[in-house]
């Protein structure tokens, strides 16, 4: 199952990550035992995302509508 989180820091990933944005999370149970999250970022040619740290995220709750609407855009 996957979820959604906005960016709040990304000092280290100004390329890959972008302040106040929206991210897809990939459940991951083994990353996240680690403090990091599954992320499907700005390169998007992972299908299976990228590692970073939870701390750079919070997790957000959106309407049904708006969560179809960012996985049908591919985010």
């Amino acid at each position: 199952m996957s979820g959604f989180v906005i960016c709040i820091e990304n000092d280290n990933n100004p390329a890959s990550l972008i302040l106040g944005k929206v991210y897809r999370t990939l459940s991951d149970p083994q990353a996240e035992a680690h403090g990091m999250l599954r992320i499907i970022d700005e390169d998007e040619s992972e299908p299976d995302g990228y590692l970073y740290p939870a701390s750079m995220f919070e997790h957000i709750e959106l309407p049904e509508a708006a969560q179809r609407a960012l996985r049908a855009a591919g985010k």
